[in-house]
């Protein structure tokens, strides 16, 4: 069976644990910005935000009632249309790659997906990877499905083949049956027939002179 949506979560939840021990592993070694210059942004911290955002709206799409999961598509699908930007063109795709909501859409999740690979330069790495994982999922539940539907064509097949067979034979025992019947009544007439011969043959059969001995 292919991955789940609830294993892509606890994926992405190991992601964003990691990046944020990263960051607490490094928070005692830095120092206080000087006043006159802006903090840096921690990459680390930003893609850990990003990330957990992508785990909540997972886990609201796949325990939400069907208004909430509704919701959630249509204001991803609003978001990527109006800004189509890596990081929404990829949370619209793992929400259309996630079974067992109405909006589940796996060949556009695909290519969405293939898209953001084959510019994976815009995406943070943490997004990178997200995309791959789950472009593997989209592949899998594809081939499985494809997979489940040859199958279902050749049972078909072999339904409508066994079917066929039957009547087959079933016209076939018909067609003996009437040949039978027609060599009986072929076996009848030639009985009648000769029983009639014999009776004409008695009829014209020449009388013997009286007197004559028999």
């Amino acid at each position: 069976m292919p991955p789940s949506s609830g294993c892509r979560a606890r994926l992405l939840a190991a992601a964003v644990s990691a990046l944020l021990s990263g960051c607490a592993s490094l928070s005692p070694n830095h120092e206080a910005p000087p006043a006159d210059r802006p903090p840096t942004i921690d990459r680390a911290v930003t893609q850990a935000a990003l990330l957990a955002s992508y785990l909540e709206t997972l886990q609201r799409l796949v325990q939400g009632a069907a208004a909430e999961q509704a919701e959630i598509l249509s204001s991803a699908r609003h978001d990527f249309e109006t800004a189509p930007t890596p990081s929404h063109e990829l949370r619209y795709a793992m929400i259309l790659a996630t079974p067992g909501h109405p909006g589940t859409d796996t060949p556009k999740a695909r290519q969405l997906l293939q898209e953001l690979i084959a510019t994976q330069e815009t995406l943070l790495p943490a997004e990178r990877a997200m995309a791959f994982l789950t472009l593997q999922d989209v592949d899998q539940t594809l081939a499985l499905t494809a997979e489940n539907a040859r199958l279902q064509a050749s049972s078909a097949d072999h339904s409508d083949h066994d079917r066929y067979a039957a009547a087959m034979n079933k016209r076939l025992q018909a067609e003996v049956d009437d040949n039978a019947r027609l060599r009986k009544e072929l076996d009848d007439a030639n009985a009648k027939l000769a029983a009639i011969a014999n009776i004409e043959q008695a009829l014209h059969k020449p009388k013997a002179p009286e007197g004559t001995p028999q």
